[in-house]
């Protein structure tokens, strides 16, 4: 469920009357998405989406946000572009929250993940990152390296009840990752969506039928941030099987297609392994935290925290770049 702030007829006329939308003809919830309150909005101007931000999201990082959409989106990259009201502004207030609308962008996010999304994914992350070269503001990524020794922290006191020896397991995986880890300064820097799971990509079929990216979505994890961690974490998220087993095909589809845009330097490819492991750790360090701290009704759905120690397990047993499909 997607929609914790609900907003009267009343409250959405008032607020679409700063913008030149023409005449609202409807209006509904969107039951997908874990983090924000997302809304279907149709107009005489066409679909929109409107997004009120809650509370596990800084409003003073919004214009942030969506200056990078806006600046991606005029590079030619399918992402939601921020619409300005008649005084100029995208971000504004509605029921209490921050709240923003964006352009609607057709397509669906695959349900099941197969080689033919992988190649489409890895030429859209590179453009993105190529798009994304000019763009100056920087933001420091949160939920970096800095970050996980003190969320395992946070984590301690209900990590073994989750599974006996987690927590162990996790303070010698994560003493491993840091010692390995490059310094910012010797790989490529960029701006990066660092959240890129399959429910934040769009396919549309081409005219070959196979599986086209129509939109990247969902940028309110974007940072500054080494590009091939942004890549890790797609590794991580799209090229698992249900079962725990890595698909190198898909891997290998993925990195082939990104490096025909941007091709990664030696340093970046003997880094993939190290990185592999943190993009891991990142997420089931935020799993497990949301699934020993957070109490009943918050606003947040909890996800298991295992798939990804099964993830961390592999990428730690993985020989070299070769094994991750490069």
């Amino acid at each position: 469920m997607a929609v914790y702030t609900e907003v009267t007829d009343e409250a959405l006329r008032a607020f679409l009357a700063d913008y030149a939308l023409g005449e609202l003809l409807a209006f509904r919830g969107i039951a997908e998405g874990v983090e924000n309150s997302n809304y279907a909005l149709k107009t005489a101007a066409g679909d929109f989406i409107l997004t009120l931000y809650e509370k596990r999201v800084d409003p003073r990082e919004l214009p942030w946000f969506l200056a990078l959409m806006e600046h991606l989106a005029a590079r030619g990259i399918g992402c939601p572009l921020p619409v300005k009201a008649t005084d100029g502004l995208a971000l504004r207030s509605l029921a209490g929250r921050p709240a923003a609308i964006c352009t609607f962008l057709p397509g669906l996010w695959p349900r099941r993940v197969r080689p033919e999304h992988c190649a489409p994914l890895g030429g859209a992350l590179a453009r993105l990152h190529l798009a994304g070269a000019d763009f100056a503001e920087m933001r420091p990524n949160g939920l970096g390296p800095e970050a996980w020794g003190p969320l395992l922290e946070r984590c301690r006191p209900g990590g073994d009840a989750v599974q006996p020896g987690l927590v162990a397991e996790l303070d010698a995986a994560l003493a491993g990752i840091l010692a390995a880890w490059p310094a910012t300064d010797t790989l490529p820097l960029g701006q990066i969506h660092a959240d890129l799971f399959p429910d934040n990509v769009f396919f549309l079929d081409g005219a070959d039928g196979r599986p086209c990216v129509s939109g990247l979505i969902d940028f309110y994890f974007a940072c500054t941030d080494l590009l091939a961690y942004d890549i890790a974490v797609c590794l991580n998220a799209w090229c698992f099987e249900a079962d725990g087993s890595y698909n190198v095909t898909r891997a290998h589809a993925l990195l082939a297609a990104y490096q025909r845009l941007r091709p990664l330097s030696a340093a970046e490819r003997a880094a993939l392994p190290v990185l592999c492991r943190g993009a891991a750790m990142r997420f089931l360090l935020t799993r497990l935290y949301d699934w020993t701290a957070t109490p009943a009704g918050a606003l947040v759905t909890r996800k298991d925290p295992l798939e990804y120690l099964r993830k961390l397990r592999f990428f730690a047993r993985a020989e070299g770049p070769a094994s991750l499909g490069l």
